[in-house]
């Protein structure tokens, strides 16, 4: 791999001149960090990525190459990636190819070596900012005029960009429940960990409505993961209501959570900076128990909606800052999660929730 000069430049004006990895050329979108030791490619491929420039603290990123096995969706969904250690060497048996090469054939552009630690403490310190990568742009100027181009997060709808553009199905016909998944993005371990508890499961894509999806006669709903504002997803309020009038078994996770939230009258607003990594701490308000979660959200729901609210419930809380990271409504048979249950990579403490799902079912 040559290594080319790439430059880094900040919605702030904050510079970065490292090496070239990826494909070359010229890439913007919100700058996020994940801290998480392993699991890079899992990462890349999540479409809750969509439209962000991720940054690895791990210092060493690439190491163990990348295989078909690991990806959460078709391709990766990341807009660039940041690191300080990039080795297009690889030593694990599995893998079939370079990260590298697996970036290159994405279409990803990325810059490596330069100071993660000191870029990190900027967004710690700053918040979420756009940002651009280029490795065929040199001056400061020209990057400024790129970025210009970038789109705000804040707003964005992104979910009907990464959804499936047909329904399908997973599962055996002749299994034991039948769910229906509003796909708003979601990862390829969450419909595994669906299909694993033996879950006829259709897929829809994401601006489905509920008589469509009502269609499939399922035992419950699911509301999946993905990326942008959940307030510009009104398509999915809708839905989402619509299945709560109906009184049917409903489980979201992370935009899906966000989604519930909203339906039941709970803002949602955008974070500083998001949490994103494999060992964020949150507390089961219900059992007492705290999990080592896996995450990936840069919005979170209105934590005083909530506590106003007579039909929401808390039921998860983040140990290190005190947000929502789960609800139920009280008076429904529908819960969520802002965290990643199938924990892909990551732990799996939090798996009980399907099961929790299938109780629903069950009852």
């Amino acid at each position: 791999m040559e290594n080319n000069k790439a430059y880094l430049l900040l919605e702030d004006g904050t510079f970065f001149e490292g090496n070239s990895l990826g494909r070359t050329g010229t890439t913007y979108g919100e700058i996020c960090f994940n801290t998480g030791m392993t699991g890079y490619q899992e990462v890349f491929t999540d479409p809750s990525y969509f439209g962000q420039m991720i940054v690895m603290t791990n210092p060493h990123i690439g190491n163990y190459g990348a295989m078909d096995l690991d990806k959460e969706s078709k391709h990766a969904q990341i807009s660039g990636l940041i690191c300080k250690k990039f080795s297009s060497k690889f030593s694990r048996l599995q893998a079939n190819t370079s990260l590298n090469d697996f970036l290159e054939d994405n279409n990803i552009v990325g810059i490596s070596d330069i100071d993660t630690r000191a870029l990190v403490t900027q967004v710690r310190s700053k918040g979420a900012m756009n940002c651009i990568i280029s490795s065929d742009l040199d001056t400061v100027d020209q990057l400024k005029s790129e970025l210009a181009k970038a789109p705000n997060m804040d707003g964005l709808e992104l979910a009907s960009k990464v959804t499936t553009e047909v329904a399908y199905t997973l599962g055996k016909i002749d299994a034991k429940y039948r769910v229906a998944v509003l796909d708003l993005g979601i990862k390829q371990n969450i419909l595994n960990c669906l299909e694993e508890r033996d879950f006829y499961i259709k897929v829809f894509p994401a601006k489905t409505d509920f008589k469509t999806m009502s269609t499939f006669n399922p035992d419950g709903y699911f509301v999946s993961n993905g990326p942008g504002d959940p307030s510009a997803a009104g398509y999915a309020v809708k839905t989402v209501k619509d299945i709560m009038a109906a009184d049917k078994p409903l489980f979201g996770i992370c935009l899906g959570h966000q989604i519930l939230a909203l339906a039941n009258g709970v803002s949602t607003y955008k974070m500083h900076h998001g949490h994103r990594g494999l060992n964020h701490p949150v507390k089961n308000l219900i059992t007492g128990q705290c999990e080592i979660t896996s995450q990936n959200h840069g919005f979170e729901v209105n934590r005083k909606d909530i506590e106003s609210s007579e039909q929401v419930e808390i039921t998860h809380i983040n140990l290190n800052d005190q947000t929502v990271e789960g609800i139920r409504i009280t008076n429904k048979k529908a819960f969520s999660v802002q965290y990643h249950p199938e924990s892909s990579p990551g732990p799996h403490d939090s798996r009980y929730l399907f099961e929790q799902f299938e109780n629903l079912m069950n009852e």
